[in-house]
């Protein structure tokens, strides 16, 4: 649930970094969600069209509560490895922290790699957390990436 007022700018600004730099060598995705988001349905969408749910099912679906978000980690694993590098994302001045909205934006950039056809591309993305609890915790986090060079990594 989250709270009426937002958190400090300082405490969105520190969960979503430390978060998105846990990202780069990541914990087993239910310790990922008890340690970054709220207890209470968090949200995970990764935006994209849902005709391209055939070969990326994680794509055009907002997953909730803890159960489903631990789904979206092992059915994105699945299908794709993650290769960030320590700078995938910026420093602290590179995060947009709206602290009045509660709202924080980053774009970060990495490598993905087909685990079907051993295909990859290079790529930025856009990640946007909101719904933060009084702690700062994360209660929705959705990521815009591209799911053209990730649909024709996988093939067919």
């Amino acid at each position: 649930m989250t709270s009426s007022t937002p958190p400090p700018r300082a405490a969105l600004l520190s969960t979503t970094q430390t978060f998105c730099h846990a990202l780069l060598s990541p914990p087993a995705p239910a310790t990922l969600l008890a340690t970054y988001f709220v207890g209470s349905q968090p949200q995970i969408t990764e935006h994209g069209p849902a005709w391209a749910r055939t070969r990326l099912p994680f794509l055009g679906k907002t997953f909730r509560g803890v159960d489903e978000c631990v789904s979206y980690f092992e059915v994105l694993g699945a299908v794709l490895e993650m290769r960030l590098a320590d700078d995938a994302f910026p420093g602290p001045g590179g995060f947009v922290v709206d602290a009045e909205a509660g709202v924080v934006s980053v774009v970060g950039r990495g490598r993905f790699v087909s685990r079907k056809t051993g295909r990859g591309w290079d790529e930025e993305f856009i990640y946007r957390f909101s719904g933060f609890d009084g702690e700062g915790r994360i209660g929705h986090w959705e990521i815009w990436a591209d799911p053209l060079s990730a649909w024709e990594a996988v093939g067919e």
